[in-house]
């Protein structure tokens, strides 16, 4: 591209120089020819109006006399009287020459030559001078076209860069710009295109851990059950851990669509009412055998039949994220507590653990925080279920650790009653 520029604005200047520098030529070389025969003329009428009136005041007329009305080395004079010799001023011209005849008003004629070889060198200082001008203005296209191909082929090039990059997996926008309007257009489509696929690149691997991590309680657990029916031969508890396994089974299904649901649009939801009472339940069903097999306990505790607005499945997965946080990093028993608080029903998570770290503090819920060898996502995706959901995830606690789910109440809650009162179970 570079060369194709340079060659076609090259190729223009050429063009107008051969257009207009030929004409030039031969319109300064005319003017040059006609300035030299004025020139010859003029001075052969200035020695005649000489000539006359010297012979008008009887003055005499010489060769010494007239030689220094002459300009000397340029021009050549012969001045013919009636009745007198022809007197010659100046050296003769060989070759080709410009002459002019004026008569005088006394009957003389004055003839003036000058040689053309002084029109000629002239002429060629002259085509020198329009020589040097077209270079120059051949030199200064050239620099220019070379500035304007740099100017557009570089920019193209890093265009062309940026969409390798794009193609090569590298969505990271460059913000660059060029003072040419086309080409800044281009590029911002480019970063914009550059940020979309940064966004869809960002949502995948977000979605593949988000997966990867919800998906590994639910399938520890469905392990667990299946191998407590393996090694057991009591028709009744195979046919409870069946039953436990296919609600986990359901369980499964629902965090895959939930997942793939916030991946399409987080802020996608099933709102219903239910009983806290029935998730919570499911939850210490759930996570019972694993923390027996720790040497602790999971217990709940506070109102009953508390009813909230929300997606079951979506609070469950925040419960098990939070009661798995505690198994993993907590210790001694984990308690559920139900409250409720204005017009939200809270489900605080707390154990007998040292608590988090101090230089955590907030950034818990941010993702690849952790205080062990762990993902660092478990609580972030719970918070962003519980914010899609409507509600919101708190930690309210550090030492001992307290985490809080609110949830919205429905607008019509039934007056407490005796079966209402904080309870252990």
């Amino acid at each position: 591209m570079r060369r194709r520029l340079i060659q076609s604005t090259l190729a223009v200047v050429l063009v107008v120089i051969a257009v207009f520098g030929v004409s030039l030529v031969i319109v300064e070389t005319r003017t040059i020819s006609n300035s030299a025969q004025e020139r010859v003329e003029s001075e052969a009428v200035r020695l005649a109006s000489i000539v006359d009136s010297r012979l008008f005041g009887s003055q005499q007329v010489d060769a010494e006399v007239l030689r220094k009305q002459v300009t000397q080395g340029r021009y050549y004079a012969v001045i013919r009287i009636p009745g007198e010799a022809p007197i010659e001023v100046g050296t003769q011209p060989s070759g080709d020459v410009i002459s002019a005849t004026a008569p005088g008003e006394e009957g003389e004629t004055v003839t003036v030559e000058e040689p053309r070889s002084s029109v000629t060198r002239e002429v060629g200082r002259t085509l020198l001078i329009i020589a040097l001008v077209a270079l120059l203005a051949v030199v200064a296209a050239v620099l220019l076209a070379v500035r304007q191909a740099n100017r557009l082929a570089s920019p193209l090039t890093d265009l062309a860069e940026t969409a390798e990059r794009l193609g090569s997996g590298d969505p990271r926008p460059r913000h660059k710009r060029y003072g040419v309007p086309e080409l800044d257009r281009v590029a911002d489509v480019l970063d914009g295109s550059a940020e979309r696929i940064a966004r869809m690149l960002t949502a995948e691997r977000r979605l593949a851990a988000d997966a990867s991590h919800q998906l590994r309680t639910p399938l520890t657990a469905l392990s667990m059950r299946l191998e407590e029916i393996t090694l057991t031969d009591d028709p009744d508890t195979v046919k409870d851990e069946a039953t436990i396994a296919l609600t986990q089974v359901e369980r499964l299904t629902d965090v895959v669509e939930r997942l793939l649901t916030n991946s399409r649009d987080p802020r996608t939801g099933s709102a219903v009412t239910f009983d806290l009472d029935e998730v919570i339940q499911q939850q210490l069903a759930e996570w019972r055998p694993a923390y027996r097999s720790a040497g602790r306990a999971i217990v709940s505790s506070g109102k009953r039949h508390l009813e909230a607005v929300g997606t079951p499945g979506a609070v469950a997965q925040v419960l098990a994220a939070l009661i798995e946080n505690s198994l993993m990093h907590g210790g001694g028993t984990v308690a559920l507590r139900t409250r409720v608080t204005g017009n939200q029903a809270v489900i605080e998570v707390t154990d007998e653990g040292p608590g988090v770290p101090a230089d955590l503090g907030a950034r818990i819920f941010e993702r690849a925080i952790s205080g062990r060898n762990s993902t660092g996502i478990g609580l972030a995706v719970a918070r962003d279920l519980a914010e899609a959901d409507g509600g919101r995830l708190e930690m309210l606690q550090t030492k001992p650790p307290v985490f809080g789910l609110f949830l919205s109440r429905t607008a019509a809650q039934t007056p407490m009653t005796d079966e209402d009162e904080p309870m252990v179970r």
